[in-house]
């Protein structure tokens, strides 16, 4: 016990001087006095994830199609401002994509890229409704570990950096993941949209290999900052290597079973098939559940592993 009470209490010491050498720009606000509103709002994510399917085990799913399409188009605008803003700060205040180091004065560029990245922590926050509209609209399949890992990390942990590097090198991946998000939610907002929109939709599992692109990129981009010793935390660093190795063996395994695994030869490979590309399961873990195949009917044989009688599914 006494070992315990030890280290709670070197913990509690450790946070304390962490926060001498926080970013005193940022501590006034929202969300950055303290991590409890960042680890309320996460556990709060986590038990809805327990508690979400069990109300809706015997109610029937939520239409949300017109919530879809307002969302999906508003996180396309949002991560658009913060490309937007990354991108012109970035340039204004000089920034080298090779390394740059946080500067923490009060100059307006400055405080532009600190107040972008912020917004990108934000989103991470806003799109545990990705999880929200999955379980209200009973696509449980839909919430892997991928999913749920991808989005209660990214907003934990961007806590973190906006926290102690609000700028320098913090806003090269920021600025890539925004830009790729853009895509991503144009992809499921043009989807929403329905059937007459969705056949031409056939540039989905390319969003998967960007995003794979994307943390490959990151690792490069992070070894080559330490190689030549950038000034830049090289704990933060070296952190940010270690969660990109874990989202490219979890992406590309998402990929190997969505894309190029082959479907058995059964009675059921009519879902087999749907499941191999694509259809049932989406193209990416990180998306809001809209069902994008030829007809929602075979994505309901999908997801149920038998055929349904003939005629539209529940239109969701």
């Amino acid at each position: 016990m006494e070992i315990v009470t030890h280290l709670i209490n070197d913990t509690i010491e450790f946070y304390k001087w962490s926060l001498t050498i926080a970013d005193k720009r940022v501590e006034k606000w929202p969300l950055m006095d303290s991590p409890l509103p960042t680890l309320a709002i996460s556990t709060s994510y986590l038990l809805f994830l327990w508690l979400g399917p069990k109300y809706m085990k015997n109610r029937e799913p939520f239409q949300l199609r017109k919530t879809l399409i307002v969302y999906n188009f508003s996180m396309v605008i949002l991560n658009f401002f913060i490309c937007k803003e990354l991108f012109l700060a970035a340039r204004a205040a000089n920034y080298s994509y090779l390394c740059q180091p946080v500067d923490y004065s009060d100059d307006p560029n400055e405080v532009r890229i600190a107040a972008a990245l912020w917004w990108y922590f934000v989103s991470k926050g806003i799109e545990y409704l990705d999880t929200v509209f999955f379980i209200l609209r009973k696509k449980f399949n839909q919430v892997s570990f991928l999913h749920v890992y991808h989005h209660c990390t990214m907003f934990t942990l961007w806590w973190i950096g906006i926290k102690w590097v609000a700028g320098g090198q913090s806003f090269f991946g920021a600025h890539m993941n925004a830009a790729i998000h853009v895509l991503m939610y144009l992809y499921y907002g043009l989807a929403a949209c329905g059937p007459k929109i969705q056949k031409y939709l056939w540039w989905k599992k390319y969003l998967t290999i960007i995003q794979m692109i994307q943390f490959h990129v990151t690792i490069g981009h992070t070894a080559l900052s330490l190689y030549i010793d950038c000034p830049f935390p090289h704990w933060m660093h070296w952190a940010l290597i270690g969660y990109a190795i874990t989202f490219i063996i979890l992406f590309g395994n998402f990929y190997y079973q969505t894309y190029r695994r082959q479907p058995r030869r059964d009675g059921s490979s009519k879902s087999g098939k749907a499941v191999s590309n694509g259809v049932a399961n989406g193209a990416l873990p990180t998306s809001n559940g809209v069902v994008t195949g030829k007809t929602e009917e075979k994505a309901a044989v999908a997801e149920n592993g038998r055929r349904k009688r003939k005629g539209r599914a529940k239109r969701d």
